[in-house]
């Protein structure tokens, strides 16, 4: 059980009887829906803030259509089209069409988002789990024991014949807009896979991980940002620009969330939020192999149900990564909140990190 959160919540919380083994529910107290970023105080932002030495700034984002191909068949790139008035596109628009003499023009755009595609965070509502919190058995329940159909809305109640749900749907509670009131600002600690691994499938479990972070003398805080660089982003950019090229989301390293060391680390690490250049952060699942507990995505079931530990994905982090190696650092200022879309459960998001 995560030490970190306040023991005074602890068996507080009313929306659950039962939490799950090694989760940190009630532990920010009974109705918290930011889990981990709880973590990332004043004091822990001022330390942050202490990583600008040089002022440069990173983009940590890719460009929010790529990969040019397409992963996952339900996420699909942005479509962007044109505000209208009335029969007239908004792009170079001159307002002398409506009204005469102005000099003044005007371009207006809209677009269409899988909010899921590109560099992403996933909310805390993203992933959750059949979990019997109540004791009346199991339901679709998420992070801090809030529920399916009463605090995450869909058309659909799967569990019980398909039932259709009134409106409104979407993430009542732990929708991404929580992250994004909290700024998302915090100390990264860059975590460089690739130099160590290279470019191809490895899952890094405890052992390995440990002697990466002894090896380039990598030390982690509570409330640190933990950022897995390997080397993915740079084949989606190169893919990007030639888009014949095909890849293979399972081509490139990730945590291995099989591995009860490492993921016992985690917790105990005190890890705000974990991000990756690659699809999952932990090794991209192929929903065949599974847990002693019969889950399939370990890590996303200990980040996002039992710990609130948000999960960040594509993000641009070679640049950034490379340049720390060179000077002979591993700590920046990690700033990148998501869109404050209210209930949605992922959001783009374009991340800086500044040395």
């Amino acid at each position: 059980m995560s030490t970190f959160g306040n023991e005074s919540g602890t068996h507080t919380a009313q929306r659950w009887k039962n939490r799950p083994e090694g989760s940190n529910w009630g532990d920010f107290g009974p109705h918290d829906q930011i889990g981990r970023l709880n973590l990332i105080t004043p004091e822990r932002r001022r330390a942050a803030a202490a990583e600008v030495r040089e002022g440069i700034a990173f983009c940590l984002s890719l460009p929010l259509d790529c990969p040019r191909q397409q992963f996952n068949p339900r996420r699909f790139p942005p479509q962007i089209g044109y505000s209208m008035r009335g029969e007239d596109p908004v792009m170079n628009y001159p307002y002398a069409r409506a009204i005469p003499g102005m000099k003044e023009t005007v371009c207006d755009d809209r677009a269409t988002l899988s909010l899921q595609y590109s560099t992403q965070w996933d909310a805390l509502c993203h992933m959750g789990c059949l979990y019997d919190s109540g004791g009346d058995g199991e339901e679709v329940t998420y992070y801090n024991g809030y529920r399916a159909n009463r605090d995450v809305k869909g058309p659909f109640d799967y569990l019980h014949d398909r039932t259709e749900q009134a409106g409104p749907h979407g993430a009542m509670a732990l929708g991404i807009e929580r992250l994004a009131e909290t700024g998302l600002q915090a100390r990264g600690v860059m975590i460089d896979l690739a130099a160590h691994v290279g470019e191809g499938r490895v899952p890094v479990g405890y052992d390995m991980l440990m002697r990466i972070l002894e090896a380039d003398s990598v030390m982690v805080e509570p409330g640190d940002v933990l950022c897995l660089r390997t080397g993915f982003d740079r084949k989606l950019l190169t893919q990007y620009a030639d888009p014949s090229i095909v890849l293979d989301p399972h081509d490139c390293a990730g945590l291995d969330g099989f591995d009860e060391r490492l993921l016992q680390w985690i917790d105990d690490c005190g890890a705000a939020a974990l991000v990756s250049d690659n699809e999952a952060v932990e090794v991209s699942p192929d929903f065949q192999q599974e847990n002693a507990h019969g889950i399939r995505v370990p890590l996303h079931n200990l980040c996002l149900f039992k710990l609130g530990i948000p999960l960040g994905e594509f993000f641009l982090l070679s640049d950034l990564a490379d340049w720390l190696r060179a000077n002979g650092r591993s700590r920046f200022l990690f700033t990148a909140p998501p869109l404050r879309l209210p209930g949605a459960v992922g959001s783009p998001v374009t991340g800086v990190g500044t040395v």
